[in-house]
C-alpha cells in the first residue's frame, strides 16, 4: 500500500490494530512523504529516522505479544520544536536555545507515546512562538502547501504545513493567542485548543513560566479530520503530576440541546465578506444535520477579553522577553514586543490584579452565554490567510493583523475551548469556521465541528503548491 500517508489516523490505527498493516510500513511511509515534500515547505525542522522506526518496531512487537497497542499504536506524528523530547533541542525557534537539549519527555509527549504514537519529527515555530508567521533565524521559513505567497500560520505553522502535506497523520501544536487554530485555518486542516488544564504541560528544560503564560497556553491536536482531532485529544489529555493545572474532568459532558449562535461581527469585528460567507454556511450545515441555529449580534465581551489577552500574555516578564530578543535578534520577534511595548510597560501590580479580577467577570458572562447555546459558531479572523509577512510591511499592516485575530487571541482570557474547522477554498485561500463551548466542553466543539465537516472540506493531504 504505498498511499499510507493518506490514511486518516483512525482509519490508520485500525488497519495496524487489525494486522492489516504494520507500524513499520507506515512509519516508513511517513518518512519517504516527509522526504518528498519536506525540502519544498521546511515543516519538520529536526528528525532521526532511526529512532521513528525503532518506536514503530516497539508498537510491532507489542501487538505480536497480544498487547494493546494504544488509541494511536502505529500512527505517525509530528511534536512542535517548543516542546520537551528528551534528546532533542527545544529550540522554540531561536539561535539561543539551540544547545537546549531536553532530558526527559514533556507530559505531552509523554501521553502521545503511551497512546503508541510514532513520533515523524519536530515542526517549525516563529521565534519565541510570538507570530502567525513561521519564520526564524534557526531553522528558516515554512512555507504554506496550498499557496506559498500566503503564511502557513503561527505559531503551529510547521505542524499545519506537516499534516497538510501527509507528513503525519497529527500534528501536535500550542496555542496562546491563536496557534493552533490559525495555522489550522491558513492551511485548510482542523485545529483544536482545549480548555487550560485539559491537556498537561510542563518543560522541565526551562524555567517556570509566568502566569499568563501558564493559565493561558495549551497543547492541542491538528489533524485532517475532526475525527482524528477527537482521538488525538484523547491521547493528550492523560493525567500527569508534572501539571498543577491539569483537571480531571471527563471528555464526554452531559447531554445538551443542539442549539447552536452564529455570530458574524464578534466585538464589531470587521469581517470580510468571504469569511462571513463561510461562517453562514455553517449554520446551514448545523440545520442540516439537526441543530437549532440563530445569528446574534450582541454576545459577552469579546474585543475586551482579546486586549486584556495581550496584556496578560506578553506584559509579565516583559522585560526578559524583550532582552531575549533583542540578544537574538529576530526581527519578526521584536516587530511583536516593540508593537505592544506601551501596553507592557502599562502593566503595574494594582492593574494586573484588576485584570484577574475583571476575567472572572467575562469568564461568568461566558458560562452564562453557553447556558442558553451548546456552541457558537464565529470567524476565526477577519481575513483570509494572511500574505506572507504581512505584518513586517509598515505599522499599519501591524495593527491590522492583529485586529483581524481578535477571535484567536480574546479565547484564551476567557478560557473557552475553541477548534477551527475548514470549510472551503476561495481560490488558493482556505477559508473556515472558529467553534466555541464552555470550559472543558471540547465534546461539543466536535460534535458541531463534524456536522460543519460533513458538509465539505478542501482536499487533504495534498502535494505542495510552487509559487
Amino acid at each position: 500500500m504505498n498511499d499510507i500517508w493518506r490514511l486518516s489516523a483512525t482509519e490508520l490505527a485500525s488497519h495496524i490494530r487489525s494486522r492489516k498493516l504494520s507500524a513499520r510500513e507506515a512509519a516508513s511511509a511517513a518518512l519517504d512523504r516527509l522526504n518528498a515534500v519536506n525540502p519544498a515547505i521546511n515543516a519538520v525542522v529536526d528528525h532521526r529516522p532511526e529512532e521513528t522506526l525503532a518506536q514503530a518496531d516497539a508498537v510491532d512487537a507489542a501487538l505480536a505479544k497480544g498487547e494493546n497497542p494504544g488509541v494511536l499504536g502505529g500512527v505517525p506524528i509530528t511534536v512542535k520544536v517548543n516542546v520537551d523530547q528528551a534528546g532533542f533541542a527545544t529550540t522554540n525557534g531561536v539561535r539561543l536555545q539551540r544547545d537546549l537539549v531536553a532530558q526527559s519527555n514533556s507530559p505531552v509527549v509523554d501521553n502521545l507515546r503511551k497512546a503508541g504514537a510514532v513520533i515523524v519529527g519536530r515542526t517549525n515555530t516563529p521565534a519565541f512562538s510570538y507570530r502567525w508567521f513561521t519564520t526564524n533565524l534557526l531553522h528558516g521559513d515554512t512555507k504554506n502547501p496550498r499557496d506559498p505567497s500566503i503564511t502557513p500560520g503561527g505559531s503551529s505553522g510547521g505542524a499545519a504545513a506537516a499534516v497538510t502535506s501527509g507528513i503525519g497523520h497529527i500534528g501536535h501544536g500550542t496555542d496562546i493567542a491563536g496557534s493552533i487554530r490559525y495555522p489550522a485555518y491558513a492551511c485548510g486542516v482542523h485545529g483544536l485548543r482545549p480548555t487550560i488544564g485539559r491537556i498537561p504541560a510542563f518543560n522541565a528544560s526551562s524555567p517556570e513560566r509566568p502566569i499568563g503564560p501558564q493559565i493561558t497556553a495549551v497543547s492541542g491536536p491538528l489533524a485532517r479530520t475532526v475525527a482524528d482531532v477527537r482521538l488525538a485529544l484523547h491521547a493528550m489529555a492523560q493525567r500527569d503530576v508534572r501539571d498543577p493545572w491539569w483537571v480531571p474532568a471527563p471528555l464526554e459532558g452531559p447531554a445538551r440541546q443542539k442549539r447552536a449562535a452564529i455570530c458574524l461581527r464578534p466585538g464589531g469585528l470587521e469581517t470580510v465578506r468571504e469569511v462571513s460567507e463561510a461562517v453562514v454556511d455553517a449554520g446551514k450545515r448545523l440545520e442540516r444535520a439537526g441543530w437549532t441555529v440563530e445569528e446574534v449580534t450582541e454576545i459577552p465581551p469579546f474585543e475586551e477579553a482579546a486586549d486584556l489577552q495581550v496584556k496578560f500574555w506578553l506584559a509579565d516578564g516583559y522585560d526578559a522577553m524583550r532582552d531575549a530578543a533583542e540578544r537574538e535578534g529576530d526581527p519578526g520577534a521584536l516587530a511583536v514586543l516593540r508593537g505592544h511595548e506601551a501596553t507592557a510597560r502599562s502593566l503595574d501590580f494594582a492593574a494586573f490584579s484588576k485584570m484577574l479580577t475583571r476575567r472572572a467577570t467575562l469568564v461568568r458572562a461566558w458560562e452564562t452565554f453557553f447556558d442558553t447555546y451548546a456552541v457558537i459558531v464565529m470567524p476565526p479572523c477577519g481575513e483570509l490567510p494572511f500574505s506572507w509577512q504581512l505584518d513586517l510591511k509598515d505599522d499599519a499592516s501591524f495593527r491590522r493583523v492583529w485586529r483581524a485575530q481578535m477571535p484567536q487571541i480574546a479565547l484564551p482570557f476567557i478560557g473557552m475551548p475553541g477548534l477551527t474547522v475548514s470549510t472551503g477554498m476561495v481560490g488558493r485561500s482556505p477559508v473556515g469556521v472558529q467553534i466555541v463551548a464552555g470550559r472543558y466542553r471540547e465534546d461539543l466543539c466536535l460534535a458541531a465541528g463534524e456536522a460543519i465537516e460533513a458538509g465539505g472540506v478542501p482536499p487533504s493531504p495534498i502535494d505542495p503548491a510552487l509559487a
